[in-house]
Parts: C-alpha cells; sequence; structure tokens
C-alpha cells in the first residue's frame, strides 16, 4: 500500500469545519494523473489540489474533485498557498505565480501571524455566454420556480477560469428553499452541458455584504454543492461590474460575498473588479485554517 499525506484546509473562514474545505497534498510530483484522481476520490472534497514544479512559475496546482480534474480553483489554490506559507516553503516570499490550466496567475500574501494571512489570487479575465434554455426547467432544477428568477437581469455561463451559469434571484428567502437536481443539470444546460450552477442575489445576511450565492455542483464532479466558491465569486463580481453597474464606476470595485448558510459552512470571499481597458481585472482574497492531516492508501501497482 502506498500512504499519501493529505492536509485537510478550510477556506474563506478562520474557523474551521466553516467554509469550503480542500484536500492539500504536497509531493504531486511522486504521483500519477491516475493516483490523483484516485486520491481526490477518496478525499471526497470537493477539491484536493496537488502542487508539482513548474517551469514556467513559481510552483504548478492541479485541481480535481472526485470526478475529474478542474482547470482552476479558487478555495483550491488559497489552502495551498496557505499551507505553503505556513510550512516555511515560500519563506519571505510574499507575490509569486502559480501555473494553472488557465494560466500563470499572479499571487500575493499579506499576513502579520499563521492564523492573520490574506492571500490575493488574480483570476482569468472574465468570460460571458449566454443561456438559451428553459427558464421555468432551469429554476425546476434548483428546486424553485421560475418567478424566483429577476427578469431585469440575464442568465448567463460565466467563467474566470471555471464556467458557472448564474441566475439572478430576487430574494433571499429563496435561498433556504433551494433543493438541487444536479443530474438534470446537463440536460438543461445545453450549451455547456458540465457546467455548475450559481445562484445569487442582492440581498444579504450581513448589511456589509454586497451578494449572497450558493453552488450546486455539475453532477460530473461527484459533488452536490460547493460551500464557498472563489471562481464562482470573482466571475460574479465582473457580472456585477458589467450588468448591474451597468460599466459606470471610475474606482475599483471592493465586493463581500456571503455563501455557505444553508449547509453550516458560511464563509466570505472579498472580490475586488478593476477596469483594463475593455476587459476586467478579477481578484479574490480570503483566507484559511488548518483543520487536520490525515493519509489516503493507495494499492501498489
Amino acid at each position: 500500500m502506498k500512504s499519501i499525506d493529505v492536509h485537510h484546509y478550510d477556506v474563506f473562514s478562520k474557523e474551521p469545519n466553516k467554509g469550503n474545505p480542500a484536500g492539500v497534498v504536497l509531493n504531486g510530483d511522486d504521483l500519477t494523473e491516475t493516483e490523483m484522481q484516485e486520491i481526490a476520490f477518496k478525499v471526497g472534497f470537493n477539491e484536493t489540489a496537488f502542487v508539482v514544479k513548474s517551469d514556467v512559475a513559481d510552483i504548478r496546482i492541479r485541481f480535481f474533485t472526485p470526478g475529474h480534474e478542474m482547470n482552476l480553483c479558487g478555495h483550491g489554490t488559497m489552502a495551498t498557498v496557505y499551507a505553503l506559507k505556513t510550512k516555511g516553503v515560500l519563506g519571505d516570499k510574499t507575490n509569486f505565480t502559480i501555473e494553472t490550466k488557465v494560466g500563470i496567475l499572479p499571487i500575493k500574501i499579506n499576513s502579520t501571524t499563521d492564523s492573520d494571512i490574506l492571500i490575493t489570487m488574480k483570476q482569468a479575465s472574465p468570460q460571458f455566454e449566454e443561456y438559451k434554455g428553459s427558464k421555468e426547467d432551469l429554476a425546476n432544477s434548483i428546486g424553485l420556480q421560475e418567478s424566483d428568477i429577476r427578469n431585469d437581469l440575464p442568465i448567463l455561463y460565466g467563467s474566470t477560469g471555471t464556467w458557472t451559469l448564474l441566475i439572478p434571484i430576487k430574494q433571499l428567502n429563496a435561498f433556504n428553499k433551494m433543493k438541487p437536481k444536479n443530474k438534470d443539470f446537463p440536460t438543461i444546460l445545453k450549451e455547456m452541458p458540465k457546467s455548475s450552477i450559481h445562484p445569487f442575489c442582492l440581498e444579504t445576511n450581513d448589511s456589509n455584504a454586497d451578494m449572497y450565492a450558493r453552488h450546486f455542483s455539475s453532477p460530473y464532479s461527484g459533488t452536490i454543492e460547493d460551500p464557498v466558491t472563489g471562481t464562482a465569486s470573482g466571475v460574479m463580481g465582473a457580472y456585477y461590474a458589467k450588468y448591474i453597474k451597468n460599466n459606470i464606476f471610475d474606482e475599483p470595485l471592493n465586493l463581500i460575498v456571503e455563501q455557505g448558510y444553508e449547509i453550516q459552512k458560511d464563509g466570505r470571499v472579498m472580490v475586488r473588479i478593476s477596469k483594463n481597458s475593455e476587459f476586467y481585472d478579477v481578484d479574490i482574497t480570503g483566507n484559511a485554517v488548518h483543520v487536520k492531516d490525515f493519509e489516503v492508501f493507495l494499492e501498489d501497482e
């Protein structure tokens, strides 16, 4: 049996067992892709991140759900960077780059102590694509009525590295009613059958927050719901800038996103949107906390 050390961190929270759990494996170069996928399946978190060497950046990170590899994962990145920083691997570095399947992305660390580390990651430039399917079927797939969806804002696929369907919801109380039928998503999301679904609204629990969301996984990923989602929060911030602010802002937008309350995993993502000619720069900031270490065993080939 081959033993693999997995480090469990919760991200977008300083409190263990809140926020979004991620597994981190620091010796990814010792593993095959098949082994990485097996480890992610056995860990069972929405994401497990593997650190591997890079020829073009300071480090490379690969991200796996229990079902498949992802191009980018916000909370998996945060967990990995937190692990590398607190274990001394990064030394005094506060600015460095990571290689991902969506390109090379800059990372910045602000810290005073190990328990007070804020990690900022730049995401890929936002992209949007129109959803042309049935609003009624879409609403029903998450346990809502079509009348719960706003008519004055578009339903769009959005990506800053990972595609998700952004659905504007009228009121916060609808989120308690949501019950995802993940298996139905691919037939409804005909343009992007492997996309996840990300309903959001502008009502929040905390008056200091700007947006509220839930995130329902693609059935191909092997999970049901993502507690607090970094990449989706980033593209949601870009959606806010483009369709709610209508591109009318001079200073960067600083937004706070709430997520995870319904499954007792509440956390927060800080999103910053800056104009860059006709594009947006999207940065997300969050924290993390170490929960525990454990072993996963692989059968010897």
